[in-house]
Formats: structure tokens, C-alpha cells, sequence
């Protein structure tokens, strides 16, 4: 430890003291004879702190990266590594001890992205990294609020100037054990990765899904080791069913495999849309030539242009990603054709399929003139859920407290399809329908009202004066109600329209309370949606039974 003082300015008093402290600690003391020359003075130390490092030679000409921060250049989320510049010339024999300055260079978090692999990880895979003091660099749930972002504008600059400049935003801290739902096996695992090990634990823990209004369980495989040449280590999160996944190979000669992709792409072009269904594609990079677009019609119509003229392996193509989204194409089409445009299921709005390599084929064309999910398939939640479930998963609506119908879309019902190749478990897409929530209600009334019944309880007869039926999903989520009150509530959580019953099934241990923070927010006025409860058992009335879903046994084998 070395001690450096000064004194600013004429002063009376004794300076011996604060001479005396810097020069029993290796320092130096300085009279500064005003303020504005104490940067100047100031930098004088340097020549003395550089000199050890100077001496350290290579030990000392290390890389040091910074925490993640949000650049004022606009780059984004960044990080920065810097290293020191010594001067080692020689003058009169002798050599220089001086340190120079510093180097330094931003890497952009997304060029990072880029060159990580993403669609052969699932969708519930994933990478993270983190830093010598368990913040992480890298985390699909590192996603900052910039400063001011849904903050009101009015008067706020007066008082607080800097509120809305993202210049100053503060660097960003998330500790891995904030990023995810935390247990003792990732505390473990965090001290692992700080210490600089590699290491490897299966376990199950708890997920938040996509929209965060649920908590599901799930078994994930960590795997993590350190990064070569910086303090920051790397870690592989998979679930079981994604250590392989399917990778198309063109193994005919190139005229029929050319047919083979062509007819595959047929299924995409809109006017097959009435016999195949109304199919989205993921906006991924298939080809550099394909121009991107948010608009799936448009994105569509580039890439059926850019196949027809060539053949997925142009140089110009990630060939197995342009081979995968035709395969699957071709596969939802069958499915489309051979089974779903043969079915009459009463109460069904809609059939539909959504795949790892980036297809949603919705059954039929004017069911998916109203689809509202995401296209690309790695950022729906109802896919990813139904991937870590053995169960059908329910999923309602979001509840609009505007008052607008949103229950009429309807109720999605899906499920993973399951294939076991070699013995390489693997789940490559899942199938579903759409219920109406109307014909729901009034099939289920009907199925529970008891015939020749003189008591006061008969079923849950519409509008009961008696009992009130409800059905939640796993997550609290009202599905549906006997009562007409509730039905324009479907979707909401369960604990704002009853409390007290919803704490009875949580304190039934029907339903678990998991809580968690979102240290990454902001004060801000706009409402998040109600976070869910983890379920851990209930009973589900026999909804396949009267809908007659028992086509998913055989639409689900390809």
C-alpha cells in the first residue's frame, strides 16, 4: 500500500503530519497551489503506481473487462477490455519505466450473440457467461430497461436532469442467482464458475416462462468451464430432450432433391394456403440474399423468390437451416392434408403445428388470418411450456381490462411431440387446437348436470345459485366458469377475482407460491402482468372426452 498526499491552496496549519504519513507509506506529497491545477499535479502519480507494473513485465500486460454498460455511442449493452501501454526505451543507458497510457476495445453483446449458435440449442436452451463477481455478461434474461423508458416526461428533467439520458445509465449488475430462480445447486455453481473450474450437474430446477406468468419444472443440464485469456467463465444450459437435434442431409442427386425442396416450398407460397392452412415462418437468417421482414406475408414472398431461383446450398445459405424449415414444411402439409381437412371437431376453431426449425402452419386458412403468436417459434411461450410438460398445456388469452372480448379468440390446448430415433430422445415440434371458450362452457355444463336429481347441487348448472365451477390452468389462470360474470375474466389470475379461494388452494397445496424480483426494472407506472403459481397436482375433468382430441394420437406420429 502506497500513500500519496496533498494540500490545496496557502494554509496556516502544520503540514508535517500529512508529509510524514505519505512518506512513511512509499508515497509522495504534493503542495497544490490551487484547484485547477490538481488534475495536472495529480497525474504525476502515474509515473510512480506504473512502475511496478513495468517491471511485472508480461504479468502485468494482462487484459482487464470491464461489467456490462449500456455505450453512449449507442453500441447497446458492451463490454471493455483494456490493457496497459508501457514505455521500455532506453535514453543515456537508461531504460524507461513509464507507463503510457491504456488501449482499449468495445465488444458489442450482439456481435457476441452472432457468433454463438442459437437454433441447434432448442428453445429452451441456452449459453450464459459471468464475471469474477457472479455478474453475468451473457443471459437470455439479461434485458435492461433503459432510463426513462415508460417514465412520464412531465417535469421530471427539472428535478432530476439526468432521468432520461441514457448516457448515464449505471453499468449492469445482474447476479447470475437474480437472472434465474435460485437453489443451492446454482449457488454451487456460481462459486465454481467464479474459481475458474469446469464442471458438469444435471438437477431439476424451477423455469419461468417466456411471459413470465408461469413457473414450470424442468431438468436442465449445466455444463460450464472457463474462458481462455479473461476472468470470465461460460456455461451450456440444455434440457434432456435437446442434447441432438434433427439435421437434414441432401443425400439424392441434386435434380431430385431440387423437386424434393421445391415441392416443400410450394406448401409456403399463400395461394396453398385454403388446402395446407395459413403458414408463418420464423424471421430468421436463412440466406444472406433473403431480406428480413417483420411482415410474414412479405417475408414469405422473399423467400419462395429467393428458392425458386436457387437450391439450398447456395453459398449464400446456412444450408441446414434452409433444409430444415423445408422439411418441416413439407411434413406440417401432410399433416394439414391427411388429417386435419378430413376432421369435424365441434367446438374447435382451429388445429395447428409449430416446429424447432421455424414453421406455424395454422389449420384452418382464416384461424390463422387471426393468429396472434409470435412467428418465430423460439419466443412462444405456449411452445416452450409445452416442450418441458408431459401434460396438455391450457393457455388462455391475456386478460384485457379494456373490456374487449379476448376469451373469443379462444383457448389454445397443446402438446409436444415426442419421437425417439436410435434411442435420441427428441421433440421437434408441438401440435394443438384452439376451443372455443363458448362451446367449452356449455359442453361442460351440460356433461355435469346429473339427470333425475331433486337435490339443490345437481352439477354445475349455468349461473348456479348454489356452487360456482371454475376450471384454472397451472398457473392460477381462470379457463372457465359456470358463471357469466367471470367469462368476460378468462385469462385473468385467479387471485384478483377471488382471493380468498385462491388461497385456500394454495394453502390445500393444490397450487405452490413461488416468488421471485425483477432486479432489472425500473419505477415505472405501466402494470406487469400477475406472475402465476407453480402448480404442483390437480384434477382436470376429462375435456378430451367430450371434445373427442383423440385424433392427437395419430396427427402426432409424424
Amino acid at each position: 500500500v502506497r500513500v500519496f498526499t496533498f494540500s490545496v491552496g496557502q494554509h496556516n496549519y502544520d503540514k508535517g503530519p500529512i508529509q510524514w504519513m505519505a512518506c512513511e507509506n512509499k508515497g509522495y506529497y504534493y503542495e497544490i497551489p490551487s484547484i485547477g491545477a490538481i488534475r495536472i499535479n495529480t497525474q504525476e502519480y502515474l509515473d510512480v503506481l506504473g512502475r511496478p507494473m513495468v517491471l511485472a513485465g508480461e504479468k502485468a500486460k494482462q487484459v482487464q473487462w470491464t461489467n456490462v454498460y449500456l455505450d453512449a455511442l449507442e453500441l447497446g449493452l458492451v463490454i471493455t477490455g483494456t490493457l496497459p501501454v508501457f514505455n521500455l526505451t532506453k535514453e543515456q543507458n537508461e531504460k524507461n519505466q513509464l507507463i503510457l497510457g491504456v488501449m482499449g476495445v468495445d465488444v458489442s453483446l450482439e456481435d457476441i450473440k452472432k457468433l454463438t449458435p442459437r437454433f441447434t440449442l432448442c428453445p429452451n436452451g441456452y449459453y450464459f457467461a459471468i464475471d469474477p463477481n457472479g455478474y453475468v455478461l451473457l443471459h437470455p434474461n439479461l434485458q435492461p430497461k433503459q432510463i426513462g423508458v415508460g417514465i412520464p416526461k412531465v417535469k421530471l428533467r427539472k428535478r432530476r436532469p439526468n432521468v432520461q439520458n441514457p448516457k448515464s445509465q449505471e453499468p449492469v449488475t445482474l447476479d447470475f442467482l437474480d437472472a434465474e430462480l435460485e437453489n443451492d445447486i446454482k449457488v454451487e455453481i456460481r462459486k465454481k464458475m467464479i474459481d475458474g473450474e469446469s464442471g458438469e450437474k444435471t438437477f431439476e430446477t424451477l423455469v419461468k416462462s417466456q411471459d413470465e406468468r408461469y413457473i414450470d419444472k424442468g431438468n436442465r443440464t449445466y455444463t460450464w468451464t472457463a474462458v481462455n485469456g479473461t476472468d470470465y467463465s461460460l456455461a451450456l444450459v440444455l434440457p434432456s430432450y435437446s442434447f441432438y437435434y434433427i439435421k437434414a442431409k441432401i443425400e439424392e442427386p441434386i435434380t431430385q432433391a431440387r423437386c424434393k425442396y421445391y415441392e416443400d416450398s410450394e406448401t409456403l407460397k399463400l395461394d396453398h394456403f385454403d388446402e395446407a392452412g395459413y403458414t408463418f415462418i420464423a424471421p430468421r437468417e436463412y440466406c444472406n440474399d433473403v431480406k428480413k421482414s417483420e411482415n410474414n406475408t412479405e417475408f414469405l414472398l422473399n423467400f419462395n423468390e429467393f428458392i425458386d431461383r436457387n437450391t439450398p446450398s447456395s453459398p449464400s445459405c446456412n444450408t441446414d437451416m434452409v433444409i430444415r424449415v423445408l422439411l418441416d414444411a413439407g411434413f406440417t402439409n401432410e399433416l394439414a392434408q391427411n388429417y386435419w381437412s378430413k376432421l369435424s371437431l365441434d367446438g374447435v376453431v382451429a388445429q395447428f403445428v409449430v416446429t424447432d426449425g421455424g414453421i406455424t402452419r395454422v389449420f384452418p386458412k382464416r384461424a390463422g388470418e387471426d393468429w396472434l403468436e409470435n412467428a418465430e417459434t423460439y419466443e412462444v411461450s405456449f411452445y416452450k411450456r409445452s416442450l418441458d410438460n408431459d401434460n396438455y398445456i391450457f393457455t388462455a388469452p391475456y386478460y384485457n381490462k379494456s373490456g374487449a372480448n379476448s376469451y373469443e379468440t379462444g383457448i389454445m390446448v397443446s402438446k409436444a411431440v415426442e419421437i425417439t430415433i436410435n434411442g435420441k430422445h427428441l421433440k421437434p415440434a408441438v401440435v394443438g387446437i384452439k376451443i372455443d371458450a363458448t362451446s367449452w362452457m356449455e359442453n361442460f355444463t351440460k356433461t355435469t348436470i346429473k339427470s333425475l336429481c331433486n337435490s339443490e347441487i345437481c352439477g354445475c348448472e349455468r349461473n348456479s345459485m348454489h356452487v360456482d365451477c371454475v376450471i384454472l390452468d397451472d398457473g392460477g389462470f381462470l379457463l372457465m366458469s359456470n358463471r357469466d360474470e367471470y367469462t368476460q375474466q378468462i385469462g385473468r389470475f385467479f387471485g384478483e377475482i377471488d382471493p380468498g379461494l385462491m388461497r385456500n388452494l394454495i394453502n390445500m397445496s393444490l397450487y405452490a407460491f413461488n416468488k421471485s424480483y425483477d432486479y432489472q426494472s425500473v419505477c415505472d407506472p405501466e402494470e406487469e402482468p400477475k406472475q402465476g403459481a407453480g402448480l404442483r397436482s390437480a384434477y382436470v375433468p376429462t375435456i378430451t372426452d367430450i371434445l373427442h382430441l383423440g385424433w392427437w394420437a395419430s396427427a402426432a406420429a409424424w
